[in-house]
């Protein structure tokens, strides 16, 4: 396994934590990960990455062992400004690799249309975005908003961190024994009173009063200069969020259309956590793409 060492930076007042992979000096690969998620979850592909590479992925603010903001909602557009002071401070001035998965793949192509000078290469895994909004729905989700920040959420805890083992393997049958053990201890950690809590601030769960408006994020991805690998998993669940699968994939098939320069891959025998379940043929991929002039 190819060993890692955190760094901790404070990124727009908050303690963020930063892994490292590779060698310092080498060629960069900037990783984010999804909803939920920690940066060690892409301990799998870069085993499998056969050249040099230094691979820096941030766990999100209120994520993994990175601060909770302490408020009662978590707003989409701080990714993308925390993600801009990361690149600033780690390759100022240059264009970068940037990978994204899920949550993650929606914050990089953002990104990527806001800042295009500051993206080389851009891979995006699985960040479809959500269903489209209609104004019609604002009172309701505003409601909704406003009645849950009166009921804060909690995330459940486990007795033994192989009970969070489980868990993950619950959600993900193509994760192994070995791989859903290492991710627990990175997942979850244990508290004062002997259980294994999630590191993840229960506020996440909270719904944003804010639609999703499509239409302007297909504006910021049609300013997208860099070539774009857009994987997809065969067997992937994203569908509870965009909708029932033909008319979604109509809908993302347009998505794609706003991409100047795309190559999308399907990935099979692979769910959503497809850098969990294909790690080789992803780093293969991954690779064959950073290469090409």
């Amino acid at each position: 396994m190819t060993p890692s060492r955190s760094e901790f930076l404070t990124i727009r007042g908050l303690r963020t934590h930063v892994r490292h992979w590779g060698r310092e000096g080498a060629p960069k690969i900037f990783m984010v990960h999804g909803w939920m998620d920690v940066a060690a979850s892409f301990q799998f592909v870069v085993d499998c990455l056969q050249g040099d590479w230094h691979v820096i992925a941030p766990d999100w603010r209120g994520f993994g062992l990175s601060e909770r903001t302490q408020s009662d909602t978590y707003w989409f557009p701080d990714y993308v400004a925390d993600l801009d002071y990361l690149l600033d401070h780690f390759s100022p001035g240059e264009a970068v690799n940037l990978l994204g998965h899920s949550m993650g793949g929606n914050v990089v192509s953002l990104y990527a249309g806001v800042r295009p000078q500051r993206v080389r290469r851009l891979i995006n895994l699985e960040g479809f975005g959500l269903q489209s909004a209609t104004p019609d729905q604002a009172p309701r989700r505003y409601a909704k908003w406003l009645d849950e920040l009166r009921d804060p959420p909690t995330l459940r805890t486990y007795p033994t961190r192989q009970a969070v083992a489980a868990r993950l393997q619950k959600t993900n049958p193509r994760l192994s024994d070995a791989r859903a053990d290492f991710l627990s201890q990175h997942w979850a950690a244990e508290n004062a009173a002997g259980e294994w809590e999630i590191l993840g601030d229960p506020a996440h769960k909270k719904p944003s009063p804010l639609l999703y408006h499509v239409e302007e994020v297909l504006a910021c991805w049609k300013q997208i200069t860099a070539p774009v690998l857009w994987v997809e998993a065969a067997d992937t669940n994203m569908w509870q969020w965009m909708g029932p699968k033909p008319e979604a994939r109509v809908e993302i098939d347009r998505r794609l259309g706003h991409l100047a320069n795309v190559s999308a891959r399907m990935m099979d025998d692979a769910g959503h956590m497809l850098h969990h379940d294909q790690p080789e043929a992803l780093a293969q991929m991954l690779e064959q793409f950073l290469a090409e002039s």
